[in-house]
């Protein structure tokens, strides 16, 4: 079998580290806000999927340069894996009990930090802080529209 050239331990530098450390940090800022509401999924299950995304979108993209054209490597995989894993453990998260439906919420958290991931991965820096600024308003300005205005009970 032939396997493509590895490559050497030396490259490792501030970039791929950037596009790592960014999707774990936003990852656990995101899972702080489901582990301080008590959710199933929170710091950890966040931090880590974002990681993972972003580790799966480096390596597809330096995977595609490192192979050129004269394979069918295709880095837009990477979402298809994503999405099929993510929706995996966000099924896994939804519970219907007693005709409501819960953790909808969480399942699209973990979503979100899926696509936030392979952003940061794929270094489009412009629409990480878009969507982290974009997910933060959302999570608490619309909290407090929710305990001031609606009903409990309606709540995930």
């Amino acid at each position: 079998m032939e396997l493509n050239a590895a490559t050497p331990l030396h490259v490792i530098d501030g970039p791929i580290l950037l596009r790592l450390g960014a999707a774990a940090i936003l990852g656990l800022l995101l899972g702080l806000d489901r582990q301080l509401r008590g959710h199933s999924a929170g710091l950890r299950t966040h931090g880590i999927l974002c990681f993972t995304c972003a580790l799966m979108t480096i390596s597809a993209i330096a995977l595609h340069k490192q192979m050129g054209s004269e394979t069918n490597v295709d880095p837009l995989r990477v979402f298809e894996a994503s999405a099929a894993f993510t929706g995996i453990i966000a099924a896994g998260l939804i519970v219907f009990n007693r005709g409501k439906v819960k953790n909808l919420t969480t399942a699209a958290h973990v979503w979100l930090a899926a696509m936030i991931g392979i952003a940061c991965g794929a270094g489009q820096w412009p629409l990480v802080v878009s969507a982290a600024i974009v997910a933060v308003v959302m999570l608490t300005l619309l909290r407090v529209v929710e305990d001031r205005w609606l009903d409990p009970a309606d709540r995930d």
